[in-house]
This record gives C-alpha cells, sequence and structure tokens, in this order.
C-alpha cells in the first residue's frame, strides 16, 4: 500500500507518523462486525472493505474535514484465505484513496468472526469544525446524496435477491432476481458500496453550515442529533423527496406505496451528508433542501412527528445515545 501526501511514515514500522498542517486532527472510530453489519454470503471481501472505510470517511466528512488516513485493525477466523484478506484490503485501500487518504497502518489478530475497527483520521485545513450543535431557527436543512437507497439494497438482500457477480451467484442453475434489472441491483450496490460525497463535507463548511450529519442511522434519528444538541425542532419536508428511484424495489417485494418515502426518512447507511445552512445562503445543484429549523424540540415530518422509531437504535432498550 503506498503512503499518501500526508503520511511522512506509513506501514511498516511501529506506527505511522501523520503530518497535521492546520495543528489540529479530526478523529473517529467504528466498528464493522460479521453477522451485525455485513454477511460474508451477500458481500465480497472488497465490499466489506470498502464499507468499513466508508463509515468512518464520512464521519470525517461530516465535521467539514478531509480525511488524511485510516488505522484499521482487522480480526478474522484462521481458515479465511490470504486472497480474501488481500481483496478486503483492496477495498479499503481504493475508497480511502477515493477520499484522498491513505491506510496508514494497523493491527491483525486471529477470532472466530471478521471483525473491523477502523480509526479515521482528517485534516480541518484552518476551517472550525462543523458541529451538530449550531442550528438555528430559520437555518434549511439540505441533503448531499441519495437517501433510502441503502435501505431498499438491504431489503432486497433480505428477501433473497443479489446483485451479479455477489458471493454464490456463479454457482446458481439460474441467475439472481436482481441480475437482469439494473435498478434493483443498483441499490443493492447502494448498501453494499455506498458513495457518499466526502467533498460535501468541506463545501458545506465553507458555505457556512450551522450543523452537519452523516446519514448512518436514518435521516430523522440523525436529524433528531442536530435537534437535541442544538436546542431546536428540525421540520423535515416529505414533498421534496423524490422517492422514484425506491419504487421498483417496493414493488417486486410487495410493499406498499409508503416504503419508498420510509425508506428515505428512516434508512440509514446511505452516509450522505446533511446539514443547516443560514436562510439565504446560495447552495450548489447538488445540496437538496428538505426541511426547515424552527423553536422547539424533536424532529417533525410536514410539522408532526413521525409514527414509530426515526431510525436504527443501537441500544433501543436503555438511555445511551
Amino acid at each position: 500500500m503506498k503512503s499518501g501526501p500526508g503520511t511522512e511514515v506509513g506501514i511498516g514500522d511501529d506506527a505511522a507518523v501523520l503530518a497535521a498542517p492546520d495543528g489540529r486532527v479530526v478523529a473517529t472510530t467504528d466498528f464493522l462486525l460479521e453477522g451485525r453489519h455485513f454477511r460474508r454470503d451477500w458481500a465480497g471481501p472488497a465490499d466489506i472493505g470498502h464499507r468499513a472505510a466508508v463509515r468512518s470517511l464520512a464521519d470525517v466528512a461530516a465535521m467539514g474535514a478531509r480525511a488524511t488516513a485510516l488505522l484499521v485493525a482487522f480480526a478474522a477466523p484462521a481458515a479465511l484465505s490470504s486472497a480474501w484478506a488481500l481483496d478486503l484490503s483492496a477495498g479499503l485501500a481504493a475508497e480511502a484513496e477515493r477520499a484522498g487518504a491513505t491506510v496508514a497502518g494497523g493491527d491483525t489478530a486471529r477470532f472466530d468472526r471478521v471483525l473491523l475497527a477502523v480509526t479515521g483520521l482528517g485534516d480541518l485545513q484552518g476551517r472550525p469544525p462543523v458541529t451538530r450543535a449550531g442550528a438555528r431557527p430559520g437555518d434549511v436543512v439540505a441533503v448531499a446524496g441519495p437517501l433510502g437507497h441503502s435501505a431498499a439494497g438491504l431489503a432486497l438482500l433480505e428477501a433473497g435477491h443479489r446483485a451479479p457477480g455477489a458471493p454464490g451467484t456463479a454457482q446458481r442453475e439460474q441467475a439472481p432476481p436482481s441480475a437482469g434489472q439494473p435498478g434493483l441491483a443498483a441499490l443493492i450496490t447502494a448498501h453494499l458500496r455506498p458513495a457518499p460525497p466526502y467533498d460535501a463535507g468541506p463545501e458545506a463548511a465553507d458555505l457556512g453550515a450551522t450543523a452537519l450529519m452523516d446519514v448512518s442511522d436514518g435521516l430523522l434519528a440523525d436529524l433528531a442529533h442536530i435537534a437535541d444538541a442544538s436546542r431546536v425542532a428540525v421540520n423535515v419536508h416529505p414533498a421534496a423527496l423524490d422517492p422514484a428511484p425506491l419504487i421498483p424495489a417496493a414493488e417486486v417485494l410487495g410493499l406498499g406505496a409508503a416504503a419508498p418515502l420510509e425508506w428515505m426518512l428512516t434508512g440509514g447507511e446511505d452516509h450522505s451528508l446533511v446539514a443547516a445552512f443560514p436562510p439565504g445562503t446560495p447552495l450548489p445543484p447538488r445540496w437538496l433542501v428538505i426541511g426547515d429549523v424552527r423553536e422547539g424540540e424533536g424532529v417533525l415530518v410536514d410539522g408532526r412527528p413521525h409514527p414509530g422509531a426515526g431510525g436504527w437504535e443501537h441500544f433501543p432498550n436503555s438511555s445511551w445515545h
């Protein structure tokens, strides 16, 4: 693996040495656990490496920073092939490179399942960090990147659909149900290999964003974090959302017309960026205005509470947040 432009000492020594020209380092870490976050019969090793990288790279972008490096701790069963591990490594490295970062080091161990712990590091490049706590009444809420695509892809996988080339599909007598339907295959790919617009994070900071997050747990769930931290209410305008790309998945799964919008509101793991901006901020076309910030608390949909969970809850029966 080659070293990135900000890596002074990379893989091969006891620790990496990274340049920090800003004088501050954005740092985040995330787990990817087999059976919880991925299944090896659904995803190939490069897909898994890709997703592991995305989770930390998107968190760095969500602070308004540019990712510089990843540190990866990897555990796997002894029977796992070296080719599998190399493909995973290649997926990690390729997604890091897409974000302008490098894999700077890490550790390996033996375990009965595949486990990845990825630490992402980033450079604010002189900008102040954009946190969850700055949204103000009157701000507009906008998103860069897709919503609900990963959730729709997950629903397809759970129903037995597979994208062409998925693990095990070559041995089947018939092509998997999604193979001849490009729209469905694209949604499955969106779950296996989400593609966040990382550069939209620093862009949002330069535009004066008052709050910023990536959509990992679900749009409503993540906007609730902004609402709580900023002590405001966030109202989502569902009419601004376009569920059309998700309708084929709902139809093939036999779900009702409400499913695509529900995926967009509560589905996670697209890792798109959602931000609050001062009113009147001229936004580039990729930023879609989907709501507003108000006095009050919590998240509303067209001015009303949304029934049910707003997305993934890691500890639903506890007070952890």
